[in-house]
């Protein structure tokens, strides 16, 4: 393998997640499997643990700006930590069980979740775009001074945790749409609620995959070495950048990558 490919590829990865806020894992994940012809297996857990440090950088950047919105990041986190080891332990059964080849399967598990996401984040996009008076969704906000608000915000941080857990996909981009969808948040405030929910959920799966030993270091280094600087370099970007445009262009590439993925082998 020729890990200095990888590394510009994360690079690259890393300057569209800078410029949009969303990518990483829903790019990084395809691109191991169908570019570097990783094992689905490998390349989940290894994409988690390269994400999460990824994830931890731009919290910390957001905590410095104060903004992040620590109620609801509470909240998912109570539900996603604990839905992320849930999908971790269905993971592991696939894993194990010797009828089932978690490798073919993997993929078009991984490219359903990915569809679904950018399909609803596509028409969020589009809907704000040409119909920017007309509410996409029409579910009341969440209140998380009530009860009935906090045990909600918890059901649907450990239904996408679980996604995450087993898939990789969505730590950022499923939990934004929620976050749009669900809570009144302005954009700075909804990318760093999302940053720092994300950093602490992949840093607690990035945990279950060292323990189930589906990481390569080998693949998570060169994923670092070229995203982080991506990152910093998209953030630096990004207010020169179109981002609408943007994401209308990544949303493309991201349902070409989910077709693919759902395609048999």
């Amino acid at each position: 393998m020729d890990y200095s490919l990888l590394t510009i590829f994360s690079f690259f990865i890393g300057i569209v997640v800078g410029l949009t806020g969303i990518g990483g894992s829903s790019l990084i994940t395809p691109l191991l499997i169908f570019v570097f012809q990783v094992p689905a297996t490998t390349a989940v857990g290894s994409d988690v643990v390269a994400a999460g440090l990824m994830k931890v950088v731009g919290t910390v950047r957001h905590w410095q700006q104060q903004t992040i919105e620590l109620e609801v990041v509470k909240w998912l986190v109570i539900g996603s930590v604990p839905g992320s080891l849930l999908g971790l332990v269905g993971f592991r059964y696939f894993q194990q069980n010797s009828s089932l080849n978690l490798d073919q399967w993997l993929p078009p598990i991984i490219g359903l979740v990915l569809m679904i996401v950018t399909v609803l984040a596509a028409l969020e996009l589009l809907i704000s775009l040409f119909f920017p008076d007309l509410s996409p969704w029409s579910w009341p906000k969440l209140d998380l001074t009530t009860r009935s608000g906090q045990i909600k915000t918890t059901i649907l941080g450990a239904v996408l945790g679980y996604l995450v857990g087993l898939t990789s996909i969505s730590s950022g981009s499923l939990f934004a749409l929620v976050l749009m969808t669900f809570f009144q948040l302005d954009s700075r405030k909804l990318v760093g609620t999302d940053l720092s929910q994300a950093s602490i959920l992949l840093t607690c799966t990035s945990i279950g995959h060292l323990g189930l030993g589906t990481v390569d270091w080998n693949l998570v280094l060169p994923i670092w070495l070229g995203g982080i600087p991506g990152v910093v370099v998209g953030a630096r970007l990004s207010e020169y950048f179109p981002k609408n445009a943007l994401k209308i262009l990544l949303y493309t590439v991201l349902v070409t990558v989910s077709w693919r993925l759902l395609q048999p082998t």
